[in-house]
């Protein structure tokens, strides 16, 4: 998979975000800044990206994604 391709797939399952993906073709990292994680714990943040790609992580498509996840707020005050 090409880091594009990522990075509209988590575009696409969580509208409205920035989503910065690096990789090298089968190993990513995602940074991925949005509204949506107000509130919510770590696990939940991660599951809410990685449930974006779950098709391509079972097919294989996809080997592995690390993933940082942040608050407009957070990305703000970094």
């Amino acid at each position: 998979m090409e880091t594009d391709a990522v990075a509209q797939l988590i575009r696409t399952g969580l509208p409205g975000a920035e989503v910065q993906v690096t990789g090298d073709g089968s190993h990513f990292e995602a940074v991925v800044v949005s509204e949506a994680f107000e509130g919510l714990t770590p696990i939940k943040k991660q599951r809410l990206v990685m449930d974006t790609v779950k098709p391509q992580i079972a097919s294989g498509e996809l080997h592995a994604l690390s993933i940082k996840t942040l608050t407009p707020a957070q990305a703000n005050a970094g």
